[in-house]
Formats: structure tokens, C-alpha cells, sequence
């Protein structure tokens, strides 16, 4: 199939492969993008890929707790600049308040919701029309915690990144900086123990066929290439993992210990990066890739 520019600038923007490379690989998958990137990490081109992680899109996120509920919340809007607006933040606060007290099952649920003499849709739409770009609510969820556990939150940089962590056990402060571990270290897991099956097996499968292609292993004994595949798994897995990370207040300790010195245990956890995974418009550059690809 024909490889297009906007997949190219995609992969691009997903990998920080170089834009042949991309084009390569495209090409090599019939244009699946997650398969491209499973390419290049096998072929060596890129070594590290956080699925999503390219922040692309403008606003803001907010995180709000009060007493058992807890409440994250992302509003894109299509340049910084609104995100300071006045009514923009308004409005966020206004939304996280609406949604945390109603918890609705989803966004079309949470727009229909009542505020004021409208509904939490009329006042995106008089944002929309007052501000003058497009406002939209693009996320959230609502945590649920009982009296004997503790809320920790964090935002950074005016909710740029947000995250809140529901924890047994500890006290408040240690709860507030395991938001902040979220936050900076971005886990995709508490543990091992809540990776999906399917994950580990595509993981493996990534990093059979990066030692594959690495020369070092050629001819090596086949209890060497599979010692080194399961190391690799193992070390890729963890950085996925909250409770196997460097602990950033004290890097000589891991997560793990520092809840077991602390009696506690991190039940769930959730993290908003704003724009996380958004195609952020860049009028210019796919005009770019086209002339590149034509060369």
C-alpha cells in the first residue's frame, strides 16, 4: 500500500525515528502504524518508544479531591494562550466540580450534566464562542476510596501533568509523593501483577527479534540469546512497573521498598499528561514529508 505523509509524521512524532526510516518501516507493515514501531525497535532504529507519549495538544488537566472522591479531568484547547485564559479555567474547575459530584459514565454523559440554567455542553460552547477556538473535554475519571485509605495528588505546572494515587496504608505525605512518582516517572502499571498477559507476550516478542538483529549475539549458544531475550523482557517490564522504579526522592531505593518501610501499598493510580497521544496540527510539516518522500 502507499505510505502517506500524515502516517509518516505519526511514526515520526511516536518514535523520533528518522523520516526514511519511518517510511521504511511503514512500507515493511502495509502502513500499521503499532507494527511499524514494533519495526523499528527491532531493527535497532528505536530503542526506547513510549506508545503515546509525544505531547501534542494545548490545555490543561486538574486534578480535585474531596473527601472519599477524587476526580482528573483534561480540557484541550488549541494553543497555550487559551490555557491561561480566565474563563478557561473557569471552566475547568467547573468541570471537575460537575463530574466529581455526579459521576457520569462517560463524556457524553458528563456534557449533559446541569449547570447553571444550561447543561456542562452549553458552557464548552459559550468557552468555544467566547475565546474563540475550539474547547473540548477530552477525559476523565473518578476514584473512589473508603475510610481507611488515603488520596494523593500532584499537578505540575498548572496542570500540565496531573496524577492521584489511591494508597492503603503510609500517611498523606508519602501518598502526595507517590502522585508525584506518577507524575514524573509515568508507570503503566503498580505492578507486574496488573500487566495484562498480552503485554508481556508482545514485549517478548519485541525483544526477541531486537537480539535477533543485534550482531554481538550472532552464533552465541541459543541459553545465551535466550538469557539475554528474558533480561531484556525483564528490564523493559519493569520500567513499566510503579513499585520497580528508582523511588526520585531517594534513587538508591526502589518504589517497593519504600512502601514496605512505610506499610503501605499503592491500590491504583492515575496520570494525565495533557495532549498525550494528540496529533498536534503542524500546517507546514507534512508538506514537508511529501517533498521528502517524492525525492
Amino acid at each position: 500500500m502507499a505510505v502517506t505523509a500524515a502516517q509518516v509524521k505519526e511514526l515520526r512524532d511516536r518514535t523520533g525515528a528518522g523520516m526514511l526510516d519511518c517510511k521504511n518501516a511503514l512500507a515493511a507493515t502495509d502502513g500499521d502504524i503499532d507494527k511499524a514501531i514494533d519495526w523499528l525497535r527491532e531493527k535497532g532504529i528505536a530503542k526506547s518508544i513510549k506508545k503515546a507519549s509525544r505531547i501534542a495538544a494545548e490545555g490543561l488537566s486538574k486534578v480535585l479531591v474531596e473527601g472519599n472522591k477524587a476526580c482528573l479531568v483534561e480540557i484541550n484547547s488549541e494553543t497555550d494562550f487559551v490555557a491561561k485564559n480566565e474563563q478557561f479555567l473557569k471552566l475547568l474547575d467547573t468541570c471537575a466540580k460537575t463530574i466529581l459530584d455526579n459521576e457520569p459514565a462517560d463524556n457524553d454523559a458528563a456534557l449533559a450534566l446541569p449547570v447553571g440554567s444550561g447543561t456542562l455542553n452549553d458552557e464548552f460552547v459559550n468557552a468555544t464562542a467566547t475565546i474563540g477556538e475550539k474547547i473540548v473535554l477530552r477525559r476523565f475519571e473518578v476514584l473512589k476510596k473508603s475510610d481507611d485509605e488515603i488520596f494523593g495528588d500532584y499537578s505540575h505546572m498548572g496542570g500540565a501533568k496531573t496524577a492521584a494515587v489511591l494508597m492503603k496504608g503510609g500517611n498523606p505525605e508519602l501518598a502526595h509523593y507517590m502522585a508525584m512518582q506518577v507524575a514524573s516517572m509515568s508507570p503503566s502499571y503498580v505492578s507486574a501483577a496488573d500487566m495484562p498477559a498480552d503485554v508481556v507476550d508482545h514485549e517478548r516478542k519485541v525483544q526477541t527479534e531486537i537480539v535477533k538483529n543485534d550482531e554481538k549475539f550472532a552464533g552465541k549458544p541459543e541459553n545465551v540469546i535466550n538469557g539475554a531475550i528474558e533480561g531484556k523482557v525483564s528490564k523493559a517490564l519493569k520500567e513499566m512497573c510503579l513499585v520497580d522504579q528508582e523511588y526520585f526522592m531517594d534513587t538508591n531505593k526502589k518504589v517497593s521498598a519504600v512502601l514496605k518501610e512505610n506499610n503501605a501499598e499503592v491500590k491504583k493510580f492515575v496520570r494525565y499528561a495533557v495532549g498525550e497521544g494528540i496529533e498536534k496540527r503542524e500546517e507546514n510539516f507534512a508538506e514537508e514529508v511529501a517533498k521528502q518522500m517524492n525525492v
